[in-house]
């Protein structure tokens, strides 16, 4: 027995053919993907911005409506803007994330049926 680690077999180097007809697909997707203006991004942007400061600015509203009507020992403001913060980037996140799966599966999808 050796110490070596078994490394996986190599992938055989992809044909000619093969090569032109991916760069083809690719070509094709592009072309049928409307291209995404500087405005679509500024968009994509304001939105994410949008869903975390409003969660942080109600929750410091709310914060300092409660430190007004009940005053306590402990200040509400702090606590609240920093869980609406947390609430934002959790729905940017969030929001992101399913975004990302949204162009993933519509890749996913002309490559199936690029395929067949």
């Amino acid at each position: 027995m050796t110490d070596e680690p078994k490394q996986p077999p190599a992938k055989p180097a992809p044909s000619l053919g093969q090569e032109v007809g991916d760069r083809a697909r690719r070509k094709l997707k592009a072309r049928r993907r409307p291209a995404e203006s500087v405005w679509f991004g500024l968009g994509m942007m304001g939105m994410i911005g949008w869903s975390v400061v409003v969660p942080t600015l109600l929750g410091a509203a709310l914060g300092l409506w409660l430190d007004k009507h009940h005053p306590g020992k402990h200040a509400w403001t702090p606590a609240l803007l920093a869980a609406g913060l947390a609430l934002g980037f959790l729905a940017a996140w969030h929001w992101g994330a399913r975004e990302h799966d949204d162009i993933r599966d519509a890749e996913d999808d002309a490559e199936d049926d690029a395929d067949e």
